[in-house]
C-alpha cells in the first residue's frame, strides 16, 4: 500500500471524523480499514463509536484516535461527539443513523478555516420497516441526503435511493472486503481439513448447504426453511447449516424441531472460512443486500452461491452465482437441487465466482477513491497541497 507518512510541503495533516453508530460488521471492518489506510497517507483520523467496537476492530492498532460515543441522541452523547468534530476538516459518517447523528453535531460548527464542516455519508444498507416506521425512516433518509455534501452508496440502489431523497452529489463507491486482521480468526486452519470440519457438523456423505447472517425476518430464513422441505426425502440428505445469532432464533428452531427439517443452527461463529472451506454451496436467501459479505466470501472461496436477485446482489456477482427471485421458495429449492445434481456447473461457477472477485476494488482502491472525495471537499487545503 502507498502511504505519505507526512502532508507535503509543510501542509497540517487533513483531519477527519469517522462516526459509527450500531451498524453491522461490514461498516465497522470498513472504517477499520479506512482508518488504517487514511493514516497510512498522513490522514489524522478520530473515529467515534460504541465502545466495544475498538475491542472488536481495534481502530487505535490502525492509527487513529478513538473516542467511545454511545450510538445515541442524547444530550450527553451528542455533547460528546460535538466535541470529536470540533476543529476537524471533514466528517464521514456510516449509516443512515450516524448520518443524522453527525449531521446534528455540526450545526453551527465552523471548521479550522471559517467555513462549514463537509459532512460525508456512506450508506451500507436500508432498513426495513413498514407502516408509520416506514414514513419516519423516509424523512431520516431525506434529512440526511439533504445534509451531506457527498452521499456514497456501496451499490447502485443505494445512489438511486439517496438521489430519490434529495442528495446534492450521490455516488457509487463499492466497498472491499476487508483482509484479514492479526489476532481474528480470518482463515480456515491449514492443520484442519476439510474433511475434519465436515465430520464435526455430521456431514461427511451428505452434501453441506451453509447459510450466514444474522437471524431476523429480513435474512429469509423462514424462505429457506420453507425450501429445505425439498430435500428432506433426499439419500443422502443434505445439510443446511446457518451461522448466526438474532432474535429470530427461538422461532426457527421451533420449525426445525416441528418440522423435522434437516437444519442446524449454529449460532454465532467466529471460523466463517472454515465453514465456507467445507460447505458444497452458500446460500443467501435475503430480503435485500448491498453488498453481500458472505457472498463476497464464497466467490473468492470459490464456492458456488445461490442467492436473492435483489438490491446489490446481481451488481457484485455478475453471472458468477445462480440467482432467484425473493419469496419464491420452490425457485430457491429447485435451483439448489440443480445444482446439488450438476458438479460440472458447481465447478463452473467455482471459477467464476474467481474471476468475479477478482474484478472487485482492493482496500487500497477503496481508500484512495475516499480520500480523492475528501481532497475535493476541502480544495483550499488542496490547492496548498498542489501549491
Amino acid at each position: 500500500m502507498t502511504s505519505t507518512p507526512t502532508p507535503p510541503h509543510g501542509l497540517a495533516p487533513l483531519r477527519t471524523v469517522q462516526v459509527l453508530g450500531h451498524g453491522g460488521a461490514g461498516s465497522a471492518a470498513h472504517v477499520r480499514s479506512l482508518a488504517e489506510g487514511l493514516a497510512a497517507r498522513g490522514v489524522r483520523v478520530t473515529v467515534c463509536a460504541p465502545p466495544e467496537t475498538e475491542e472488536a476492530y481495534r481502530f487505535t492498532a490502525a492509527g487513529a484516535r478513538f473516542v467511545p460515543v454511545a450510538p445515541r441522541m442524547d444530550p450527553a452523547s451528542m455533547t460528546v461527539l460535538r466535541g470529536a468534530c470540533w476543529d476537524t476538516d471533514l466528517v464521514h459518517a456510516h449509516g443512515l443513523r450516524a448520518g443524522l447523528r453527525a449531521s446534528m453535531a455540526l450545526r453551527g460548527l465552523r471548521g479550522p478555516r471559517g467555513g462549514r464542516v463537509p459532512l460525508v455519508i456512506t450508506w451500507h444498507t436500508k432498513a426495513h420497516t413498514e407502516g408509520a416506521r416506514a414514513g419516519l425512516v423516509h424523512l431520516m433518509e431525506r434529512r440526511v441526503a439533504r445534509a451531506a455534501a457527498v452521499v456514497l452508496g456501496v451499490c447502485s440502489d443505494l445512489v438511486d435511493r439517496a438521489r430519490e431523497r434529495g442528495a446534492r452529489d450521490a455516488r457509487l463507491a463499492p466497498v472491499a472486503i476487508p483482509r484479514p486482521r492479526p489476532g481474528r480468526v480470518a482463515a480456515a486452519d491449514p492443520d484442519r481439513s476439510r474433511d475434519k470440519e465436515r465430520a464435526e457438523l455430521g456431514v461427511v456423505d451428505r452434501p453441506l448447504l451453509l447459510a450466514v447472517g444474522r437471524l431476523d425476518p429480513a435474512q429469509g430464513h423462514d424462505l429457506l426453511l420453507d425450501a429445505a422441505h425439498a430435500w428432506c426425502g433426499l439419500d443422502p440428505q443434505p445439510l443446511l447449516a446457518i451461522a448466526g445469532e438474532g432474535g429470530q432464533r427461538a422461532a426457527l428452531q421451533r420449525r426445525i424441531d416441528s418440522e423435522r427439517l434437516p437444519v442446524q443452527l449454529l449460532g454465532r461463529r467466529d471460523d466463517v472460512p472454515a465453514l465456507l472451506a467445507a460447505a458444497d454451496l452458500v446460500v443467501l436467501p435475503s430480503r435485500w443486500e448491498a453488498r453481500s459479505l458472505i457472498a463476497q466470501e464464497a466467490l473468492r472461496a470459490g464456492v458456488p452461491l445461490v442467492a436473492t436477485d435483489t438490491g446489490g446482489t446481481p451488481e457484485l456477482v455478475g453471472r458468477a452465482a445462480a440467482l432467484v427471485r425473493y419469496g419464491d421458495a420452490s425457485a430457491l429449492a429447485h435451483t439448489v437441487l440443480d445444482l446439488l445434481a450438476d458438479p460440472v456447473r458447481r465447478d463452473a461457477l467455482a471459477v467464476a465466482g474467481r474471476a468475479q472477485a477478482a474484478g472487485w476494488p482492493s482496500e487500497n482502491d477503496t481508500v484512495a477513491q475516499v480520500l480523492s472525495v475528501y481532497d475535493e471537499l476541502t480544495q483550499p487545503r488542496s490547492a496548498e497541497r498542489s501549491a
